[in-house]
């Protein structure tokens, strides 16, 4: 068995250490070296994937593990594990263990709260539910944090902010998303709209411009009715945004700029679903780095569009029929 084969489209193809270096290499600290495990799995094939795979599995054991022992454990060869290092951002398999190993070692030190592959029972009570959900997320939150490049975020909030039309595509849960950010740079006078159904996405995308902007939103990367509408704005000229969790996902691969989130998936909650308050958050840093750059405007539209609701909220003390 040749274990450096991947399946490519194309058939079965060869990848050296130094392709897969220069592809997936990322910097990587002792936070989050797992999220960066997760965010890459997806892209990786053939012998690098059933190493990721295996030390997702069980992150305990592989910090363990000797390389010769991970390589037998998931079918690959010790060059292989030194591959998926480096891919990792690593130098060698002992700096990937040491990360691995004070990773997991903060988990088990925090207990059951930061267990979230624990099976939530029926007769568990609101408060261990709540521990487990608060737990997810803020893990999840953090990984993004590590994860997410500011530059990229200044990048699009510049975009945005000098934008004459601003297009959100989402499907499904992306496009909840992609309504509460629409919702936020409506209210500081940016003109933007979100788009779940791709016939009036499409239309809407081809009648942006230079100067215009699209951002399209999905965990995967692979939904293919974002990715069409995004593909069609791009080719009209707009700036084109991803937010995804893969970063080398089709959707990512045809945008200007892409804002990577994490997503901590649960036994009670599948990935799609966990990545919602990441991308809530990304998203949140976003509008926030477009209003800081049309702070004037921002602020007099703000102050405006308060100002309109205002006589529709209760009166304090007042009491309804």
């Amino acid at each position: 068995m040749v274990d450096h084969e991947v399946d490519t489209p194309a058939g079965t193809a060869v990848v050296d250490a130094d392709t897969v270096d220069r592809r997936g290499a990322v910097a990587v600290s002792s936070d989050g070296v797992l999220a960066r495990v997760r965010a890459g799995a997806g892209e990786l094939t053939g012998a690098l994937r059933r190493v990721a795979e295996h030390v997702l599995s069980d992150p305990e054991a592989a910090a363990r593990a000797t390389i010769v022992e991970l390589a037998e454990r998931s079918g690959t060869s010790p060059a292989t594990i030194t591959r998926f290092c480096r891919a990792m951002g690593f130098e060698g398999y002992a700096d990937l263990r040491l990360g691995i190993a004070a990773e997991t070692g903060r988990a088990r030190s925090a207990g059951w709260t930061v267990d979230i592959g624990r099976e939530i029972q029926p007769s568990d009570p609101l408060s261990r539910v709540l521990d487990q959900i608060m737990a997810a997320d803020t893990r999840a939150m953090h990984d993004t944090a590590a994860l997410l490049d500011l530059g990229e975020v200044e990048r699009a909030a510049v975009a945005i902010a000098g934008a004459s039309r601003v297009n959100i595509f989402g499907a499904s849960g992306s496009a909840l998303v992609g309504e509460e950010m629409q919702f936020s740079l409506h209210r500081i006078g940016v003109a933007a709209w979100a788009w779940s159904d791709v016939h009036e996405g499409l239309a809407s995308a081809a009648l942006l411009g230079v100067g215009d902007v699209a951002l399209g939103i999905s965990h995967t990367g692979q939904t293919r009715e974002t990715i069409e509408m995004l593909a069609e704005a791009g080719s009209r000229g707009a700036t084109t945004v991803a937010l995804t969790g893969f970063p080398r996902s089709p959707l990512a691969e045809l945008a200007d700029i892409v804002l990577v989130t994490a997503s901590q998936a649960t036994t009670f909650r599948p990935d799609a679903l966990s990545a919602r308050h990441p991308q809530l958050v990304v998203l949140d840093l976003l509008y926030i780095a477009v209003a800081q750059r049309t702070h004037d405007r921002a602020h007099a539209a703000f102050r405006r569009t308060a100002q309109a609701v205002d006589g529709h909220k209760a009166e304090k003390g007042a009491t309804t029929s």
